[in-house]
């Protein structure tokens, strides 16, 4: 059962994995069609029906994930299982009058969509880069946290008395310092002091390698993930054996 469900089932694994696909794929677009309010409400109520259709598919799957599981606990306590029961409980909750208007139930749907990633030997890779590399995304998340407080400290010293409207706390310019370091740069919020603009092109290189330092860290973990297969060398090549001729005076 839990090779059928994941896929790997000879007879019946291909089926049932485009099958979950098509029904992760399917809740995504319920879930946008449900945000546009023009839509006519016969269109709404059979929205309604087919997000009922997808929460049955679901909890089913999750029961007979955790039926099959070797223990059950640990899958229900596992990362995979956490996400198969948010794929579920809000819309169980849903069901309930007093909490259909609550918004953030229906945003947590879009948890169904970290199923894709089960669902593929690559992203079985990444849980196993992640996993071998979390020590340094440890040490690098704290680095970055470091670095953003003190960019929010720096950006405050030299525009607070420019712009005490934007940049009057250090709360304040955390934002900035936010979207600075991730080289987004909303321009919402800018500097205009001549040090606050040297302070800033420098927060930009710095947030340069606070992008690109963990993107190489996963990378290199997926290359030693990735099986790689062997090839001889230039130098040696593989002989195959010939049949020894015997000399001409013993052919008689």
């Amino acid at each position: 059962m839990q090779a059928a469900l994941d896929g790997r089932d000879p007879r019946f694994g291909a089926r049932i994995l485009w099958g979950l696909y098509g029904v992760i794929i399917l809740s995504a677009v319920v879930l946008t069609l449900e945000s546009m309010d023009s839509l006519p409400p016969l269109i709404h109520r059979l929205l309604g029906w087919a997000e009922f259709a997808i929460l049955g598919v679901f909890a089913g799957e999750y029961l007979l994930r955790l039926w099959a599981a070797p223990s059950r606990w640990r899958y229900a306590l596992s990362f995979w299982g956490i996400v198969d029961l948010l794929s579920v409980l809000p819309g169980l909750l849903l069901l309930q009058p007093q909490t259909q208007s609550l918004r953030v139930l229906r945003l947590m749907r879009v948890f169904r969509l970290l199923k894709l990633l089960r669902l593929r030997r690559a992203s079985r890779r990444l849980e196993d880069a992640l996993r071998a590399s979390r020590e340094e995304l440890i040490l690098f998340t704290a680095v970055a946290v470091l670095v953003l407080f003190v960019a929010s400290v720096g950006i405050h010293f030299f525009e607070h008395e420019a712009q005490p409207e934007k940049f009057g706390s250090i709360p304040k310019c955390m934002w900035w310092a936010l979207a600075t370091l991730s080289t987004v740069g909303y321009g919402d919020v800018y500097p205009i002091t001549a040090g606050g603009r040297i302070f800033t092109g420098l927060t930009v290189l710095i947030g340069v390698g606070i992008v690109a330092i963990p993107a190489g860290i996963i990378t290199s973990e997926l290359l030693r993930q990735k099986p790689r297969p062997e090839r001889p060398s230039q130098g040696t090549q593989t002989e195959t054996p010939t049949k020894t001729e015997k000399p001409m005076g013993d052919q008689e």
